[in-house]
């Protein structure tokens, strides 16, 4: 279980990498939403399932979706 929990960890550190130096603000979004979903698994593994389960629904969720609404209202997405 160990294992699991520095693999989850390197790839929470190439997320956070990847997404400050990514230049398509989608791409970006996306792997900040893989960020949150990593740090959703690693508070479930710390036994904080409520913590989990809000960063899940916040961090991945609901600010995913603000980001993308925002993306398409600057047109930053194109269609």
């Amino acid at each position: 279980m160990e294992s699991f929990s520095f693999i989850m960890i390197a790839f929470l550190i190439i997320s956070a990498i990847t997404v400050s130096v990514i230049r398509n603000l989608l791409s970006a979004v996306i792997i900040f939403m893989v960020y949150s979903l990593i740090m959703a698994i690693l508070w479930q593994q710390l036994h904080a399932p409520d913590v989990a389960i809000t960063e899940a629904a916040v961090g991945a969720g609901i600010t995913t979706i603000l980001f993308v609404i925002t993306l398409k209202k600057i047109r930053g997405i194109k269609r």
